[in-house]
This record gives structure tokens, sequence and C-alpha cells, in this order.
């Protein structure tokens, strides 16, 4: 068995390729569906890595429900303190902070949430990262 990709469906389809686009991704493919009324972009760290499927449905309005069916995205980074500084510079709130040097989460625009894990073992603890409070609830 291989792990193929993971799809969310999003609301707003450029906020959310910008969303992950910063966080590292790259778009592989699009495919637009004119007789489902849909448009899938697959992403990902590189060709051939695990994607993320964006599904956008083109008449859908209302937000989505949040299922518990789906808990996060989880994504390994090289430096957690100068992810978080690029994404809050951008605009992007951390709601969970990197305290421990460890784990961060955010939320894309569309609410999804995302872990991000220090690749291999904390970086020493930092501030102001060790003194920030959660931005909200993740």
């Amino acid at each position: 068995m291989k792990y193929l990709h993971t799809m969310v469906r999003v609301l707003d389809l450029e906020a959310n390729v910008k969303f992950f686009e910063l966080m590292g991704l790259k778009e592989i493919r699009r495919k637009e569906v004119p007789a489902g009324k849909f448009t899938l972009i697959f992403l990902a760290t590189a060709e051939g890595e695990p994607e993320l499927e964006l599904t956008y449905n083109w008449d859908q309005k209302d937000p989505y429900g949040g299922g518990r069916n789906f808990g996060h995205l989880a994504y390994e980074v090289e430096n957690i303190y100068e992810t978080c500084q690029k994404l809050m510079d951008n605009g992007v709130k951390i709601l969970r902070p990197p305290r421990d040097g460890y784990m961060a989460f955010v939320r894309s625009p569309d609410q999804i949430s995302i872990e991000l894990l220090q690749i291999g073992s904390p970086l020493p603890v930092e501030e102001p990262w060790a003194s920030m409070e959660n931005h909200g609830e993740w």
C-alpha cells in the first residue's frame, strides 16, 4: 500500500493555494471538471511526494462543517521558528506557537488545522516564542 494524498474541500481556491504555497508546497497538477462543476488542485513539497488535494466545488457557497473524522494535516519543517515567522509576516495567526522549539499549529483560510513539526530534535527554546500565548483555539 502507498499513501497518495489527503483531500480537503475549500471555499476560496486561490486563497488556499496561496496559503499552502507559503507553507512550502507547490502545485503539481490541476484538473477542471466542468461536467461535475469542480476543480481539483494537487500540491506537494516535490513531484512524487505525498500530495494535498484541494477540492473546490464551484456552486458551494456555505462553509463546510468541521467533521470530527478529520483532525489535521502535519508537515515537518527545516526550522520551526523561521517557518512560523514567515507565516506571521504574511498575516497567518500562529494558534499554538512553537514554545518548545518543536511543534506549532496554524489554520488555513478554510480553517483546516495544520501541525508544524521541527525535523529531528527540538530547536533550543527562543524568545519571543517561549513566552508567547496562544492566539486562538486549535
